[in-house]
């Protein structure tokens, strides 16, 4: 391509915002999952942007070469340890996200459990509803994952049982604060003093409730959240990230340890090539300083009576929305939600939720549906920010508009006779042709094209054996990254 060809900065934008007119909305509080949004208005945004462009080439790789990025962490885990029941030992790291921040968690534990006790073969002990990513740190860094059940209506587990599933190989026990998807608090002193009394480390993920349960605590009737943070006697580490509720640009998450001590053994270093010397506190080697620069300076911007105000409006719609969907025919929340998560479920066999959430599309609202597991019954999730304070007379309109529509269409079905098969398929053996052949009779095609209506997808991955389930997931997003090569 010559100079001449070459497409204009303008038109380059121009594409840009051309791709970005099929995303879901960012701002404005009708997307409830995935984006987090104070509805401060431009001038964060642009202080934001601004901070991270000005740190954008600064490679966090070496802190020696770019002392600023040991300034700007160390400012961002002190008010991040302040908020959260840190110590004068408290440390931290900034990370790229929640998933980074459980990862190295887990991996610490490990470490941790091998060189203080002698663990060689590491279990995790874990709710039922811990999120995904300790998992995906299970499966990536070789550790049993011990799932507990859950209470079937407040969906957090019981200490006792948790304190049962600890044992000698135990490196970590995992707490929610909240859980995704049902947005409870579990009852982290009882499973913290657990693992302390075996010798056992134990995380709080916050990563979602982190920065907004401390300020929602301060607000009149919200005595009934929990103790959760370091506190606790026995929490060791905790996550919280701040492109959710302290509504920084994203990839910036903290994660805490109780001292330099536990943290050490979360570090990677590397002395065994010609090149330099390698010491890494992340997954990542090289990594921008754009993302918590940004953090930094909206931190700074918003302050503490600021996060106080937002935590205000955000508990406040949450409330009015919790409310106006137990009147609505059909629905209820589940469990005591502590802050801003909602689940929402059908008590109504004509009423699919699933359904409910491509008609509540429909209307210019999104809701995640969450699959049925483990007894747990399927729902829509609900992230309310900021941002929606005073929409939520418009989202229950919607909602019960789209809950009329969903029992009018009926439940998505699935053929039983696909379910039986399915069962006995071995997911190891799977072919890509059988992949696809699958993939096809669930409704997504060769091509990669998702449907129009997800509901009878999802209704049948939720009654799929899991490992099938997860032999099929990879092909399906895998389907939608095909480069063009023209």
């Amino acid at each position: 391509m010559t100079a001449q060809n070459r497409p204009t900065a303008a038109a380059i934008l121009a594409d840009l915002a051309a791709l970005r007119a099929a995303d879901l909305p960012v701002h404005g509080g009708r997307t409830l999952a995935y984006v987090y949004d104070s509805g401060l208005g431009a001038e964060a945004a642009a202080l934001a942007e601004a901070a991270y462009a000005a740190m954008a080439g600064v490679n966090g790789l070496d802190m020696t070469a770019f002392p600023s990025v040991v300034a700007l962490e160390n400012e961002v885990v002190g008010t991040a340890a302040r908020l959260l029941g840190g110590s004068a030992e408290t440390v931290g790291t900034v990370t790229s996200g929640g998933t980074e921040s459980v990862l190295l968690a887990v991996l610490t534990a490990r470490e941790h459990a091998r060189a203080t006790r002698g663990v060689t073969a590491p279990q995790m002990v874990l709710p039922a509803t811990a999120h995904a990513a300790f998992h995906k740190a299970a499966h990536l860094f070789g550790l049993e994952a011990v799932a507990v059940p859950v209470d079937g209506r407040t969906f957090t587990p019981d200490p006792a049982a948790v304190a049962a599933a600890v044992g000698e190989r135990t490196a970590l026990v995992v707490a929610s604060a909240p859980s995704y998807a049902h947005g409870v608090v579990d009852p982290v002193a009882g499973i913290a003093a657990a693992a302390a009394e075996r010798g056992v480390l134990c995380h709080v993920d916050a990563c979602i409730g982190g920065w907004l349960l401390p300020y929602a605590r301060r607000l009149p009737d919200t005595a009934g959240i929990p103790d959760f943070d370091l506190s606790v006697p026995g929490v060791t580490s905790l996550s919280v990230d701040l492109h959710k509720y302290a509504y920084t640009p994203k990839g910036a998450s903290v994660l805490l340890f109780r001292d330099a001590e536990l943290r050490r053994h979360g570090y990677f270093a590397c002395a065994a090539w010609p090149g330099y010397p390698v010491v890494n506190a992340t997954l990542q080697g090289t990594k921008s300083a754009g993302p918590f620069a940004a953090a930094w300076a909206v931190l700074r911007h918003i302050g503490d009576a600021g996060y106080e105000d937002l935590a205000r409006r955000t508990v406040r719609t949450a409330r009015e929305l919790r409310a106006g969907v137990d009147a609505i025919p059909g629905l209820r929340v589940l469990g005591d939600p502590a802050g801003s998560l909602l689940a929402v479920a059908s008590g109504d066999p004509e009423l699919d939720v699933f359904v409910l959430a491509d008609c509540l599309r429909a209307h210019g609202w999104y809701v995640q549906p969450q699959p049925g597991y483990a007894g747990l019954p399927r729902t829509v999730h609900l992230t309310v920010t900021a941002a929606a304070d005073g929409k939520a007379p418009e989202l229950l309109a919607a909602l019960s508009a789209a809950a009329a529509q969903a029992r009018a269409l009926g439940p998505a079905l699935v053929d039983p006779g696909l379910v039986e098969a399915a069962a006995l398929i071995d997911p190891a053996s799977l072919t890509a042709a059988d992949s696809a052949a699958l993939l096809d009779l669930a409704g997504l095609g060769a091509d990669g094209a998702l449907p129009d209506r997800m509901a009878p997808v999802l209704a049948l991955l939720e009654q799929l054996p899991t490992a099938l389930a997860e032999r099929l997931l990879p092909d399906v997003i895998g389907g939608l990254f095909r480069p063009n090569p023209k």
